[in-house]
């Protein structure tokens, strides 16, 4: 019996060794799926509060720009007037820009047209960032000087000379026309008699 006993006594240190390792075992994958569950709440609720943020902040901040603007508003005088001004512009502005974005894709759509690159920008403004970075360059840079302007103007042909006055005209015509729609009037300026 003793050999018996003692292997009972091992089988049930053995059992008891197993039940506490699944035990162990269970409990640690349990903590682990309850830290993963209050880890996901809490994220889901950090996300839940910076939405309700969110969504509080933009009528916030439209309410505050609103009351700036009616303080403004009731400020008096010069300083007043042009602050009504500036108000009564900005609709106006707003929508003529929307439109001329919109006009300007229109365009660039038809003509297949494409803004410059970055590197065509800078290769056209590096001589004039080089001259404000060092001053002394813009001495010795090729620019066109009057003498030379004379010169290309006394070898110019008769193609470019015709170009140039083709070009002055259109110029002076688009002067004209938008003078006389400025004043609504096509002969002189409207004015006060002067008294003598």
């Amino acid at each position: 019996m003793p050999a018996t006993a003692s292997r009972a006594v091992l089988r049930q240190s053995q059992f008891l060794v197993r039940r506490t390792a699944v035990r162990h075992a269970s409990s640690t994958s349990e903590a682990a799926s309850k830290a993963s569950e209050s880890a996901s709440s809490a994220a889901s609720k950090a996300s839940e509060g910076l939405s309700k943020v969110t969504s509080s902040a933009g009528p916030a901040i439209a309410g505050a720009a609103q009351n700036a603007g009616s303080a403004l508003r009731k400020i008096g005088g010069r300083t007043g007037k042009v602050i009504a001004f500036v108000d009564s512009m900005i609709p106006p502005t707003l929508y003529y820009s929307k439109v001329g974005i919109e006009l300007s894709k229109l365009i660039f759509r038809g003509q297949n047209m494409s803004p410059p690159n970055l590197a065509t920008f800078q290769s056209y403004f590096q001589p004039l960032i080089n001259g404000f970075r060092n001053p002394a360059t813009l001495k010795n840079a090729n620019f066109v000087s009057p003498s030379q302007i004379v010169a290309r103007v006394r070898n110019a042909n008769k193609k470019e000379i015709a170009l140039a006055g083709v070009t002055a005209a259109e110029v002076i015509g688009f002067f004209t026309v938008g003078e006389m729609i400025g004043r609504m009037n096509i002969v002189g300026y409207r004015g006060h008699a002067e008294h003598h």
